[in-house]
């Protein structure tokens, strides 16, 4: 924060302070004294809940046709992503999914536990979204 404000970087110190101000809420929230710290488990889950909530803003913006707006959550969102760990390509993720389900029968109806476990396995290496279409796309349902 201190680099930031050395710097006037005015975006990149709003969104420490929001993560800041996250991580205080986040404390209190699980009952604990607000100037503990969070463990890092705790601090991810945090951060990819504010790029979460950027990705959607970004994309009601631009389904509202504001495109400034959306540029400036696009800038938040490239600082959040700084504290994020690296996570995995669509090809690593299909390559993931197409080796959990080899030798399965695939059932539709154990679509959402199968997506459960793979979730379990990837939290914090993969996108969501990107997990699910390629067990969609394993079960054969068109995206």
């Amino acid at each position: 924060m201190v680099e930031a404000m050395r710097a006037k970087d005015a975006v990149r110190l709003s969104v420490i302070r929001g993560l800041l101000s996250s991580f205080t809420n986040e404390a209190v929230a699980k009952k604990r004294k607000p100037d503990e710290e969070l463990s890092d488990e705790e601090s991810l889950l945090v951060i990819s809940r504010a790029v979460k909530q950027r990705k959607d803003s970004i994309e009601q913006f631009e389904k509202g046709g504001r495109t400034d707006l959306a540029e400036a959550e696009k800038s938040e969102l490239v600082i959040l992503e700084t504290y994020m760990p690296a996570q995995m390509s669509r090809d690593e993720v299909m390559k993931f999914v197409s080796s959990k389900l080899e030798g399965k029968t695939l059932d539709p109806n154990a679509k959402g536990k199968i997506m459960g476990e793979i979730m379990r396995e990837l939290k914090g290496k993969a996108d969501g979204t990107v997990v699910k279409e390629a067990v969609d796309q394993s079960f054969g349902v068109v995206i």
